[in-house]
């Protein structure tokens, strides 16, 4: 029996695209073997450096140097000129990869996980003659760049009916709508036990209340400033701080907390064990990409929202706060008081916790794989 194939194809503009894809191949991998396979490539590839450099250095530039040109970039694509320009530009950079790469491997499936790589698999199929089924992993789950709709024709996976009842306002046909829990890794299945956390704890030899400074794989917009000012807060609580990629900032942070002996604090780069962190934190400031803050969902924790891209995660805020998940606070000089609060008020935080529980959250990774092998898509 052949195995059938699937290309997932992805971008590195932060880790909301990577993550999903690999989550989804590792379920695929583990428990549908028998019967199907993934590739993962990245679409830039084999692109010109300058283009990855524009599109994916680009990306972690803007987010932590110019937040407010990345919103503005956002804004001007909801017009649909500007839009086809964007995704022609990107096209023309990764279509001959595409090419080979699908030539070589002859999927019988495509899966998509951004949405610069629409316009250029449909237009190399085209070229190819092939008709290949295709779909579209949308990994914004509530307020969606408008580049994941400008082909209105094809199958899309959405993490939200808010987002599915939005795709239905703009014109798509609802069956070309699937909706599913969102896609995290196999760890995030469940919160952690008790005991887990109390081993957690002492693996990382922790004491007391834990707050950990998180924002993705790119670390987190203002990362030394929010450092600062948890560390000289006057709560009793272990500090610890994932810094990502951004060295910088890792470095800084490293050399700054030698400056707060009295306080526990972990300073770390790029780590593989986010899941842990998360599980042995009882708050976690973060930025509201949408991998990371269901990442601290599913596993029972309590997130402080810092700061969010305007639109694209701005649904991100608004589920927590309507549904009572979490706080949002953008002025970092009151963040230490916020945590000092919730700390000093065990009920309170009991109060998120609670709602956490009863909101239901599910790890869809397993629904979508089991989607993308069956035979009903």
């Amino acid at each position: 029996m052949n195995k059938e194939k699937h290309l997932f194809i992805y971008l590195r503009t932060g880790g909301g695209h990577l993550a999903p894809a690999r989550s989804v191949a590792e379920y695929i991998k583990k428990y549908k073997g028998d019967e199907a396979e993934t590739l993962l490539i990245d679409g830039f590839g084999e692109s010109r450096k300058f283009a990855r450099f524009v599109i994916e250095d680009g990306y972690r530039h803007l987010q932590s140097r110019a937040k407010w040109f990345y919103e503005f970039l956002y804004a001007t694509h909801k017009f649909k000129t500007v839009s086809h320009i964007s995704a022609y530009l990107v096209s023309i950079n990764i279509t001959k990869y595409l090419k080979k790469i699908i030539e070589d491997y002859r999927p019988d499936k495509i899966v998509i996980f951004h949405f610069f790589l629409i316009k250029p698999v449909y237009s190399t199929l085209k070229k190819l003659g092939m008709n290949l089924p295709v779909v579209t992993i949308v990994t914004d789950p509530y307020t969606a760049h408008p580049l994941w709709f400008l082909k209105k024709d094809q199958s899309f996976i959405l993490f939200s009916n808010v987002l599915k009842q939005k795709c239905i306002e703009s014109g798509i046909k609802p069956d070309n709508l699937k909706v599913f829990p969102f896609i995290l890794g196999e760890k995030f299945k469940s919160p952690p036990g008790k005991n887990e956390i109390i081993d957690l704890k002492k693996k990382f030899g922790l004491n007391k209340n834990v707050v950990l400074i998180l924002g993705g794989g790119d670390g987190i917009p203002n990362g030394f400033r929010i450092f600062n000012t948890l560390a000289s807060g006057k709560g009793e609580y272990d500090l610890l701080m994932v810094c990502g990629r951004n060295n910088k900032l890792y470095e800084r942070a490293l050399n700054q907390k030698k400056m707060y002996p009295g306080r526990r604090i972990e300073v770390y780069g790029f780590v593989d064990f986010i899941h842990d962190l998360i599980s042995v934190s009882d708050l976690v400031i973060t930025k509201c990409g949408a991998s990371t803050f269901m990442e601290i969902l599913m596993c029972g924790r309590i997130p402080v929202v810092n700061s969010y891209i305007w639109e694209q995660e701005k649904g991100n805020v608004d589920f927590i706060l309507e549904n009572k998940l979490g706080i949002y606070e953008k002025n970092i000089s009151k963040l230490a008081v916020i945590v000092t609060k919730l700390f000093e008020n065990p009920g309170l935080l009991e109060y998120y916790s609670k709602n956490i529980s009863l909101a239901g959250l599910q790890n869809g990774t397993s629904e979508v794989a089991e989607y993308l092998t069956g035979s009903q898509n």
